[in-house]
């Protein structure tokens, strides 16, 4: 017996018609023989061998022309050769040989098929060949064609990467058993790269991903007590879409000072060559900031907005957290005996146990559970206070029960906290407006601070001494950052069609009395001063080229014609200079306001109006961007917090700040090709995950 060494010397010898030596003939009873043993393989020791040696006499082997068809299933997975006078069963994955006489009968198949180890791992390239209506064809590139399909190396390994990115997934998932082996059933044609290989991959995803653009930046400190910096841009795009992207997530070595923090920054911009494009740079209110941009603007050439005088903007929300924190100083000692309150009873499942039952008997409907706060953020302070009052008359009597239960609030407590949480409403619900996720547009906020300014003007002459007080804290460091912050919120809001002046014209009498009038002119002068600014850089005037029309040349023989031509030259200037033109910005305000409504796309209204006003759609473009809180920023620490997990804290800093950066970018490209139904789910899905 013979034994076939690979499926191509089958189908070699099916070729091959050579008379039979005698050495090799079959005794005669080598059909009871094979009865007996009916999977005993070709004996390797006489191995065909290969079909192009023209020395070598090959015995016949033929297909089974006339015979009956063959019926069974098992057939898929073998291929059927006479040899040696004898049928064999060539399996197509391991290249075993069987017995495949008639007289044996195909269970001995059917049991092979369903041990081979190597059914399940088939080289698709040979299936696909042996299917001779498929056209096959392996290119230079890498590429492999066959059919109407193209499978592509790179793009797969560039897919990994980037579901690596979206998804935070661990690097070394490439070097799991199960991973791979889920790759290689879905593509067996993929070639599994090592953990490295995807590092590389993902670092050149963030080098390949790349109008005037705002900033916001600040500091977060990881879990292996490392400081990073997060730099995220605000831009509005070519087809008016509002745009953040997180440039650069930096590590940052201590010290952490001003020096250092403009250094670090400084050279974001200088990698991204945008020093000349910078509007404004929005960050927290802490003295380091401060010289930070202090910095930051002595070294920053080019062309600043106002020569620098709007570029530092303060965070909104973290001003919203100073004053509330300084109102909320006034309350401490009612505050502090409910918050002892809720940290006794959260103290362990026992006691919140016991809290609840005593709500179930009392009939409270409130599902919500206690929470404590935190105290540098007051928005935790308002939900425990709120939570609280729910629960107020279950503290009393769980006092009967829990004999270590001692400070409890009083009724004069917990009629101030209702007081109290009732002011910050307001504050919450002007908070979430600045920390939404999709960032609204700067023209949304100018009205939301003169309210709020206007509320604790109205607070500080309540005859409730206690909220007197609270709203005087709270109105004084008001007034520290609202001199800074209220010209771009007042510029941004005069950009509104539905607005336009006449909102400031409302508000500032409110806020500055008899001298609404000179604030009003104030923020005229800066709309007149950018709008000259963005002129001068629009129109530059251009060298002198060849083409350009001579000048009037007049001989000295031509004396009278000179001296008309200079009474015309005067009589020119003298009607210039005494006719008022006016301009882009005096058009705009003077045409009526738009019917007010409450959803109002502003960007596709400059987006239809630039031909009529392409001077004011040039600072709409660069002013509706700003940002008026560092929340974009912030946002990137919670993604940061995973990122720098513990199975990541070992990753170099680069391959940090390429995971969080290209996760930002990748993440806004799907949503820009999803619909709005879709960005939901999207974001859905991850929220539910996390």
């Amino acid at each position: 017996m013979s034994t076939f060494n690979s499926f191509e010397d089958v189908a070699s010898c099916k070729a091959t018609t050579v008379s039979q030596p005698s050495s090799t003939t079959q005794p005669a009873n080598s059909s009871t023989h094979s009865q007996l043993e009916p999977s005993t393989p070709i004996n390797p020791s006489h191995s065909l061998p290969a079909a192009s040696n023209p020395t070598v006499s090959l015995p016949p082997i033929s297909n089974l022309g006339k015979k009956r068809k063959l019926t069974s299933t098992v057939w898929n997975h073998f291929e059927k050769v006479h040899h040696s006078g004898n049928d064999w069963a060539i399996c197509s994955y391991c290249k075993t040989s069987l017995k495949a006489n008639s007289k044996n009968g195909t269970k001995s198949l059917h049991n092979h098929i369903e041990k081979c180890a190597k059914k399940g791992n088939q080289d698709i390239v040979k299936c696909l060949e042996k299917q001779k209506h498929i056209s096959m064809d392996i290119r230079n590139d890498g590429k492999v064609h066959f059919g109407n399909f193209t499978f592509d190396q790179e793009k797969s390994r560039r897919e990994l990467a980037c579901a690596i990115i979206l998804h935070e997934y661990p690097l070394s998932i490439t070097d799991h058993v199960g991973f791979r082996k889920f790759v290689a059933s879905l593509q067996p044609l993929f070639k599994m790269v090592s953990r490295n290989s995807i590092k590389k991959d993902i670092l050149n995803i963030y080098d390949k991903l790349k109008s005037r653009i705002a900033i916001t930046t600040d500091m977060w400190t990881s879990n292996q007590k490392k400081g990073y910096m997060s730099i995220t841009a605000h831009y509005i795009d070519d087809f008016w879409v509002l745009q953040n992207r997180i440039l650069r997530f930096v590590y940052v070595p201590t010290p952490h000072t001003k020096e250092e923090l403009a250094k670090y920054l400084m050279e974001a911009f200088s990698k991204w060559n945008i020093e000349t494009k910078i509007s404004t740079i929005t960050v927290d209110n802490c003295s380091t900031n401060d010289g930070m941009v202090s910095i930051v603007v002595d070294k920053l050439f080019g062309d600043l907005l106002c020569d620098g005088a709007v570029l530092h903007m303060r965070c909104c929300a973290h001003i919203l957290n100073l004053v509330v924190k300084d109102g909320l100083a006034t309350i401490e000692s009612s505050l502090s005996r409910i918050r002892d309150s809720v940290v006794f009873w959260v103290a362990s499942p026992q006691r919140v146990e016991k809290f609840e039952e005593m709500a179930r008997q009392l009939k409270i409907t409130c599902t919500k559970k206690l929470s404590l706060d935190c105290k540098t953020r007051w928005n935790s302070t308002y939900h425990m206070l709120q939570t609280a009052i729910e629960y107020k008359d279950v503290f009393p009597r769980l006092k009967i029960r829990e004999k270590s239960y001692k400070d409890v609030p009083t009724y004069d407590d917990w009629e101030m906290a209702k007081r109290v949480a009732e002011k910050l409403e307001t504050f919450h619900s002007i908070t979430e407006i600045f920390s939404g996720r999709k960032y609204p547009t700067s023209n949304c906020f100018f009205i939301s601070i003169c309210q709020l300014r206007n509320s604790i003007m109205e607070w500080m002459s309540s005859d409730d001494d206690v909220i007197k007080s609270m709203s005087a804290r709270m109105f004084e460091k008001f007034e520290k950052y609202w001199s800074v912050v209220h010209i771009v919120l007042a510029v941004a809001v005069i950009l509104d069609p539905r607005y336009k002046i006449k909102v400031v014209e409302y508000y500032f009498p409110m806020i500055y009395g008899d001298n609404a009038s000179n604030e009003i002119e104030q923020v005229k002068v800066t709309c007149y001063n950018l709008l000259n600014d963005y002129q001068s850089r629009a129109f530059k005037p251009k060298s002198q080229s060849s083409s350009s029309v001579p000048p009037i040349s007049i001989s000295e023989n031509q004396g009278s014609l000179k001296k008309d031509f200079s009474n015309l030259v005067a009589f020119l200037n003298s009607s210039s200079t005494s006719v008022h033109v006016k301009s882009e910005l005096d058009h705009y305000l003077e045409e009526p306001v738009l019917p007010w409504m409450q959803e109002f796309d502003i960007l596709n209204w400059w987006k239809t109006n630039g031909i009529k006003y392409p001077t004011l759609q040039m600072i709409a473009r660069d002013f509706l961007a700003v940002p008026v809180s560092s929340v974009a920023s912030e946002f990137a620490f919670s993604t940061g917090g995973r990122v720098v997990s513990i199975h990541r804290s070992r990753l170099h800093e680069d391959t940090l700040e390429a995971l969080m950066c290209s996760q930002n970018w990748l993440w806004s490209e799907i949503e820009a090709g999803c619909s709005n139904e879709s960005k939901s789910c999207l974001w859905d899905a991850d929220d539910d995950v996390n």
